[in-house]
C-alpha cells in the first residue's frame, strides 16, 4: 500500500519552487516543508511553531470552529470571541423576539451577567492533526473493491479515533484529503457554553446585505462577539451558571495600526469546501445542471419567505435567518456560473486532461497507462449518463428538504415510525421522542403555519417542474395530476388534514402517544414516496458511482505524480487550514482599478434610509459628521474593508486576517464577484478576500454602542 501513495506524500511533502502564495487551503503541520520558504519571503515574521506547535501554545490555539460552519478567534484572555455578523446571525435570531429586536437594533452586554446563553452553539479547538494515511489504508490494495474499501477505511478509522479519544474527553475525525489518497486525523476539544456577548444592528452588520453581497468595494461591519464558557476547572461543560470564562491557552492581539497595499496577510479558519480537481465534465454539468437549478429552486423559496417577511414582523425575525441561509448561496451560484463561463473553466479542464493523456502515453514501460488509461474515460461516461439524476438531488434537497420545515418535521419521524412499524413498544419509543423535544419546540419557535404552507406548495411547484418525470415517484406524479399541478391546492389540504403541520396538532399527537398514527398522515406519506424514490432511483447508479469515485481518486493521484515539482493543497473540508499571500488592490476591468480599502465615506454615499438595505443608523451618521473616531481613525476617517489575495471559501467566514507578527487585524467575510469561480478553478489575478478592518470593528464597539468593557478585555497593539 506504502508504494500506491508514495508519489502523492512525496508531493505533498516536497518544497514548492512553483506553489503559488495566494492559492491554497494549506495544512499546519506541513508548513515547513511545503510553504514556510515562500511566506518568509512575502514579510511572515513568526517561525512555523508559533503557528502550529501541538506541545506549546500557538496560534493555532486562538481559533475556533464556530458552531457548524464557521470560524472565530479569541482575543482575550477571558475567552472573548470574534466572528462574522452572518455567522451569529442565527444565534442573534434566536434570542429576538417582537420586543427584543436584536436583529434590528443590535445587541450589547456591558456586563457579564447579561452575556446570553445559546443552547447548540459551540466552539471547537483544534488540538493537533496527524497523518494515518497507512492505518487507514490498512487492508487495502489495488484490487479492492470500493465497496470493501469503503468498509475497511470505516472500520480503521473508528480505530484511530477511539485510540486518539480515549479518557481524554476530546473529539476526533479522520478527513480524507486527495480524494481518498490521503487521510487526516484531526483532534479536538469542543466547548458547548457559549453566550451571545455583543452584535451591532443588521444595518451595520449587514449594511449592503444582498445587493453587496460577493462584492467589491464593500463597507459591511460583519462582525458579532460571543463568549466561551468552562467549568471551574477550564474543561468543556454544559450550561451553568457556575460556568467560568474560558482562560485560553492563546488569545489574538488586535492591531490597530493599519494595513497597506503589499503587508503580508494569513488566514487560519474552516474552509467548507472547495473542488480544484473537478473534471471539465464535472464544470459542465455545474454550469449546465447543478448551478441552475439551486438558483430556482432557492429562487422559488426566498419569493415566499420575502413576501412574508414584509408583511409581518413577526415572520421577519422568524425567517430571518433562514432567508439569509438561502440568499447566500443562491446569489453565489449567479455569480460562479458567470465566472466559470468568462473565464473558460471548462477549457482550462481540458487542457490539464489532454496533458494527462499525453502523460500516459509518453511512458514506455506501460505502468501508467496500466494505472491511469481508462480513468477519463470512465469520469466522462459517469457525467455523460447520470447528468439528469443531479435535477433529482438538487430539487429533492434544495426544494423539498430546505423548503417546509413540516418537512423536516418527517425527516426526524421516519426514524421513529420505521421502529414502531417493525414492532418497537412504547418505552421503546418514548426516550427517542423526549431525545428529540428541543428539536420539535426549535422548529415550531420560528415556525409560521401560513408560510410554511406556501412554502410546501412552491417546492413541490419547481421540484415537478424540472425533475424529468422518467425520475418522479409515480405516486406523486398520481396525485400532481389528480390536483391538475395546482399544488397550492394540495398543499392547502395537506395543511387541512396533517396532524404535523402546526405547533398545536402536534403537541396533542405528542400527548397522546399514539404514533402509529402519522404512518397515515398525509404530509409523512408525501415526504415517505419522495425520500424513497430518491433513495431507489440514486441506488440504481450505484456501480457507475464507484467506477467514477476510484476514477477520480486516481486521477487526483495522476495529476500529482504527472506535476511532481508542484506542492498541492488538498480540497478544503471544513477541517482548518491556513492560507497566506498580502493586501492587494486589483483591476477586474480595462481602465477599472480597485483600491484595497474602503471607507466610512463611502457609507454615507451608499446611504439610502428607503431601502433597509443601506440605511444608517442616526448615531453612525452622527459619529461620521463629527469626526468622533477616536483612536480608530486613518487619514481622517475610518477604513472599513480591506481586500487580500488570499485564498477563501464558505466557511471561512469569520477567520481572523492576520498580519505577520500574529496579530489580528480584520475578519475575513467574504469573496469577490470577479473570481467567484475559485471553488473550482482559483484566479490568482482576480480572486481577493473582503475582511472588514478591525479598526471599524473596535469603532462600532467603542464609540457607537458604548461598550467599552469589551475593548478593555483585548491587547491593542497600537
Amino acid at each position: 500500500m506504502k508504494k500506491i501513495f508514495l508519489t502523492v506524500i512525496m508531493s505533498l511533502c516536497a518544497l514548492m519552487p512553483i506553489a503559488r502564495a495566494d492559492e491554497g487551503m494549506w495544512l499546519l503541520m506541513f508548513m515547513d516543508k511545503q510553504t514556510y520558504k515562500d511566506m518568509k519571503s512575502k514579510g511572515l515574521k513568526l517561525t512555523a511553531k508559533q503557528i502550529y506547535d501541538i506541545n506549546k501554545a500557538s496560534l493555532k490555539d486562538a481559533i475556533i470552529q464556530f458552531g457548524r460552519g464557521c470560524t472565530g478567534e479569541i482575543v482575550s484572555d477571558q475567552g472573548l470571541i470574534l466572528t462574522n455578523h452572518h455567522c451569529g446571525y442565527s444565534s442573534i435570531q434566536y434570542h429576538s423576539t417582537v420586543e427584543h429586536d436584536y436583529l434590528a437594533n443590535g445587541f450589547w452586554a456591558y456586563n457579564k451577567s447579561e452575556e446570553l446563553p445559546t443552547p447548540g452553539l459551540t466552539a471547537k479547538f483544534f488540538v493537533r492533526m496527524e497523518d494515518v494515511t497507512d492505518e487507514v489504508l490498512k487492508g487495502v490494495t489495488a484490487s479492492t473493491s470500493e465497496k470493501d474499501r469503503r468498509e475497511i477505511v470505516r472500520n480503521n478509522s473508528k480505530k484511530v479515533i477511539e485510540k486518539a479519544t480515549n479518557g481524554n474527553g476530546y473529539t476526533a475525525e479522520v478527513a480524507t484529503m486527495f480524494n481518498g489518497n490521503q487521510y487526516i486525523l484531526f483532534v479536538y476539544e469542543v466547548y458547548k457554553d457559549v453566550r451571545l456577548v455583543g452584535a451591532p444592528p443588521s444595518s451595520i452588520g449587514k449594511f449592503g446585505s444582498d445587493t453587496d453581497n460577493w462584492m467589491w468595494p464593500r463597507h459591511t461591519c460583519d462582525f458579532s462577539v460571543f463568549r466561551v464558557y468552562a467549568d471551574k476547572n477550564g474543561k468543556p461543560a454544559e450550561y451553568s451558571k457556575d460556568n467560568v470564562p474560558l482562560k485560553p491557552k492563546h488569545y489574538l492581539p488586535v492591531n490597530i495600526k493599519g494595513v497597506k497595499n503589499n503587508d503580508f496577510s494569513m488566514i487560519i479558519g474552516f474552509p467548507g469546501t472547495t473542488d480544484r480537481f473537478l473534471p471539465s465534465a464535472g464544470v459542465k454539468q455545474a454550469i449546465d445542471v447543478y448551478n441552475p437549478s439551486v438558483v430556482t429552486a432557492r429562487e422559488a423559496l426566498r419569493n415566499v419567505m420575502d413576501a412574508d417577511m414584509k408583511a409581518d414582523n413577526k415572520v421577519r425575525i422568524q425567517y430571518a435567518a433562514k432567508f439569509a441561509s438561502l440568499s447566500n448561496y443562491w446569489k453565489f451560484y449567479i455569480g460562479q456560473t458567470q465566472c466559470l463561463n468568462r473565464l473558460n473553466v471548462y477549457k482550462t479542464k481540458l487542457e490539464t486532461e489532454n496533458r494527462f493523456e499525453k502523460w500516459i502515453k509518453e511512458d514506455k514501460t506501460g505502468k501508467r497507462q496500466e494505472e491511469y488509461g481508462n480513468v477519463l474515460n470512465t469520469i466522462n461516461d459517469y457525467y455523460a449518463s447520470t447528468s439528469e439524476y443531479d435535477y433529482l438531488r438538487v430539487y429533492t434537497n434544495e426544494a423539498i428538504l430546505r423548503g417546509s420545515a413540516v418537512f423536516t418535521i418527517t425527516r426526524y419521524l421516519k426514524p421513529i415510525v420505521d421502529k414502531i412499524q417493525a414492532g418497537a413498544s412504547d418505552e421503546e419509543i418514548a426516550p427517542i421522542m423526549e431525545g428529540l423535544k428541543e428539536t420539535f419546540e426549535g422548529i415550531f419557535k420560528d415556525y409560521n403555519e401560513s408560510t410554511e404552507q406556501k412554502l410546501m406548495a412552491a417546492g413541490l411547484d419547481v421540484y415537478f417542474r424540472n425533475v424529468p418525470m422518467t425520475l418522479q415517484s409515480t405516486d406523486c406524479l398520481n396525485q400532481a395530476f389528480k390536483y391538475g399541478y395546482n399544488f397550492n391546492e394540495l398543499a392547502e389540504d395537506i395543511f387541512k388534514t396533517s396532524t404535523l403541520v402546526s405547533k398545536e396538532k402536534f403537541d396533542k399527537l405528542v400527548k397522546s402517544k399514539d404514533l402509529s398514527v402519522i404512518i397515515n398522515d398525509p404530509a409523512y406519506i408525501l415526504y415517505c414516496q419522495m425520500i424513497n424514490n430518491y433513495a431507489e432511483k440514486m441506488h440504481s447508479i450505484n456501480d457507475k458511482r464507484e467506477a467514477f469515485d476510484r476514477a477520480t481518486r486516481l486521477f487526483v493521484k495522476g495529476v500529482m505524480e504527472m506535476d511532481k515539482d508542484k506542492a498541492f493543497a488538498p480540497n478544503a473540508n471544513s477541517t482548518i487550514r491556513y492560507t497566506y499571500g498580502n493586501v492587494k488592490n486589483y483591476a477586474p476591468k480595462d481602465g477599472i482599478t480597485y483600491n484595497y480599502y474602503t471607507t466610512l465615506d463611502g457609507v454615507m454615499d451608499k446611504e439610502n434610509n428607503s431601502s433597509w438595505e443601506f440605511t444608517v443608523p442616526a448615531k453612525l451618521r452622527q459619529l461620521w459628521e463629527n469626526k468622533d473616531f477616536g483612536q480608530y481613525a486613518e487619514n481622517g476617517t475610518i477604513h472599513t474593508c480591506f481586500i487580500t489575495n488570499n485564498d477563501i471559501t464558505g466557511g471561512n467566514s469569520g477567520s481572523p486576517t492576520i498580519n505577520a507578527k500574529g496579530e489580528l487585524i480584520g475578519l475575513a467575510f467574504d469573496g469577490n464577484w470577479e473570481a467567484m469561480s475559485g471553488n473550482i478553478a482559483f484566479n490568482p489575478d482576480m480572486q481577493r478576500c473582503i475582511s472588514v478592518d478591525i479598526r471599524y470593528v473596535l469603532f462600532i464597539i467603542d464609540k457607537f454602542a458604548g461598550a467599552k468593557n469589551l475593548i478593555d478585555e483585548m491587547k491593542i497593539i497600537k
